[in-house]
């Protein structure tokens, strides 16, 4: 399985949306994007993970250096996430105590950035 980024613009927020499968061989994709997007001025980033299949460790990995860029920049990395599977990882990490995990991208974007 492959992993597909589509980054769109909503008012501050950059929504990133991810389908597939992030593990050892496709998060280094991941990882270049995040960057791209903290390069390129976005600190305030929503990351959709509605259509994500499966996620390991290397991902969340990641996911939490996405989350030490944007701070850098006091901005915040946000997560829409539903399927109880993938919130399981993040429950069993403790990583629910780091992220703001939001039932939809509008509810993301309008909370307040923390």
């Amino acid at each position: 399985m492959d992993l597909d980024l589509n980054v769109r613009k909503d008012g501050d927020h950059s929504v990133l949306e991810v389908a597939g499968e992030i593990d050892v061989y496709t998060a280094p994709k991941l990882r270049e994007q995040l960057i791209e997007l903290v390069s390129d001025g976005s600190y305030h980033i929503v990351v959709d993970l509605e259509k994500v299949d499966f996620l390991d460790s290397t991902g969340l990995g990641v996911l939490v250096g996405g989350l030490k860029r944007v701070r850098n920049h006091d901005g915040s990395l946000q997560l829409v996430c539903t399927q109880e599977k993938i919130l399981k990882i993040f429950r069993i990490t403790g990583l629910t105590k780091v992220f703001p995990i939001h039932g939809s991208v509008p509810d993301a974007i309008s909370a307040p950035a923390e």
